[in-house]
C-alpha cells in the first residue's frame, strides 16, 4: 500500500508543479510597446465585420448568379481563349518558318545537284547536246 501512496503523491506533486510552470510562462508581464504589437498583429490577422459577414456569404447552387460574377466568368474565359490563340498562334509560326527554311534547303541542294549535272555532262554547245544530237 505504501508504493500506490508514494507513486500518487509523485504524481499530485507533479500535476502541481506542472500547473505552477504553466502560469509562470502565461502570466502577462509585457509593456505597452508589447501591446500594441498584439494588436497590430490581430488586425493584419483579422478582418472587418462587414467583409467577413460578406465573406461568409454564399450563393446557394441554385440560385442564379449575380450580373458580376458573370462577367468576371466572361472575362476570364475571353482571357484564356486570348492567350490560347496567341500561344497556337505562335507555334503555327514557328512551325511555318521551320518549314520554308526546310523547303529553302532542299532547294538550295537540287538547285546544287543540278547545276553539277550540267558543268558534268556539258559538251560545248549551247542548247546543250541533246538538242543538237543528229538522228540517224
Amino acid at each position: 500500500m505504501t508504493w500506490r501512496q508514494a507513486l500518487l503523491l509523485s504524481c499530485f506533486s507533479a500535476v502541481a508543479l506542472l500547473s505552477m510552470l504553466r502560469e509562470g510562462t502565461g502570466a502577462p508581464v509585457g509593456t505597452a510597446a508589447k501591446e500594441e504589437a498584439s494588436e497590430d498583429a490581430k488586425q493584419k490577422i483579422f478582418m472587418q465585420e462587414s467583409d467577413a459577414s460578406n465573406f461568409l456569404k454564399r450563393r446557394g447552387k441554385r440560385s442564379p448568379k449575380s450580373r458580376d460574377e458573370v462577367n468576371a466568368e466572361n472575362r476570364q474565359k475571353l482571357r484564356a481563349d486570348e492567350l490560347r490563340r496567341e500561344y497556337y498562334e505562335e507555334q503555327r509560326n514557328e512551325f511555318e518558318n521551320f518549314v520554308e527554311e526546310q523547303n529553302d534547303e532542299q532547294e538550295e541542294r537540287s538547285r546544287e545537284a543540278v547545276e553539277q549535272w550540267r558543268q558534268w555532262h556539258y559538251d560545248g554547245l549551247y542548247p546543250s547536246y541533246l538538242y543538237n544530237r543528229h538522228h540517224i
